[in-house]
């Protein structure tokens, strides 16, 4: 993968990169861009707000924004929401993920994870939508699979 620094800010504890160039890139996405904001929590952990632009082939999403509700690093969950961007449709409020990884027999990762949908309205989401959502879920996942897989020493458990 291939990624340039268009921004590193610490005072403001703010960075701007993106992913430019990669295998995991190729079949779905030109490029995605991340614009990343560091804040304290009440409890003394981080908040990690992040913006992402997606770029792709087939014009599916070019915005999203999601919120980080909760890192837990003794159950290995992760939970964040998705406030702003083309997946909502302008007929959702949010979608809410909640991540868990698992270790899997052969020494790898299994993550599984959970979506919950807030429609605006009246608003009745239907099943193919729901399959089209997971499936662009999906090819996010890959990319940062792919990431990792290439760069393995980029993300370490203290």
């Amino acid at each position: 993968m291939k990624h340039l620094i268009e921004e590193l800010n610490e005072e403001t504890y703010t960075y701007k990169y993106t992913l430019v160039e990669g295998d995991a890139l190729k079949d779905k996405f030109e490029k995605i861009s991340f614009e990343v904001q560091l804040e304290a929590s009440s409890d003394g952990g981080t908040i990690s707000k992040m913006k992402s632009k997606y770029y792709t082939k087939g014009g599916n999403f070019s915005y999203m924004k999601h919120y980080i509700d909760e890192l837990n690093e003794k159950t290995y969950t992760y939970k964040y929401t998705l406030i702003e961007g083309d997946a909502l449709m302008d007929k959702l409020e949010k979608i809410s993920f909640e991540v868990k990884l698992e270790a899997a027999p052969n020494g790898g990762t299994i993550s599984k994870m959970t979506s919950k949908y807030y429609p605006k309205g009246d608003f009745v989401l239907t099943e193919d939508e729901i399959k089209a959502g997971k499936e662009k879920a999906l090819g996010m996942y890959k990319v940062v699979e792919a990431y990792l897989q290439e760069n393995p020493d980029a993300y370490a458990c203290a």
